[in-house]
């Protein structure tokens, strides 16, 4: 099974360089558990509109060593409760990957993703070509390519999907 692509339109841009993903609903709000809340609170210190403009497969793009800091997830819990897709970005923070990836959340590291696209610009993260397109300017850039653990967890829809697959499989050939 192959990895859908990403298409959608770039709902917003974290060009700061190691941004703490917190920052997304509030450090005071990180322990709401609540998703309503949490998307009410998303986003109001970048834009307060932002909960109505985002449509069902936008995408985020993001700087260098994009979710640095401890890794909680209800900020991401949000974005994807809000219709985000997947986060393409300059590159990752190890633990923030780790843990959005175990989620099924797509990740795509792309450097240079900052200097190719504007907010709303049309985009499609394409996973066999490896690149990122966008779909507005006609240009593109390689992704990295991702681990094949990380694809396959992906896949799966994150890590609960992957283990029961590998467990499947493996009884299968017992």
């Amino acid at each position: 099974m192959a990895l859908a692509n990403l298409k959608g339109r770039v709902a917003w841009i974290f060009e700061e360089p190691h941004f703490d993903v917190d920052l997304i609903v509030g450090v005071q709000n990180i322990k709401i558990q609540d998703i309503d809340v949490l998307c009410d609170a998303a986003m109001q210190s970048y834009d307060p509109e932002f909960r109505s403009k985002v449509q069902p497969g936008d995408l985020l793009v993001g700087g260098e060593n994009f979710g640095y800091g401890p890794p909680h997830y209800p900020p991401l819990k949000a974005m994807r409760h809000m219709g985000i897709a997947g986060i393409v970005a300059e590159s990752f923070s190890p633990g923030y990957w780790r843990g959005e990836i175990s989620m099924g959340f797509p990740q795509a590291p792309c450097p240079g993703i900052l200097d190719m696209v504007s907010r709303w610009d049309v985009v499609e993260v394409d996973w066999a070509a490896s690149e990122v397109r966008n779909l507005t300017t006609g240009d593109a850039r390689p992704l990295e390519p991702l681990a094949r653990a990380d694809m396959q967890m992906l896949e799966a829809g994150g890590i609960t999907g992957y283990l029961k697959k590998s467990i499947a499989e493996a009884n299968s050939t017992s």
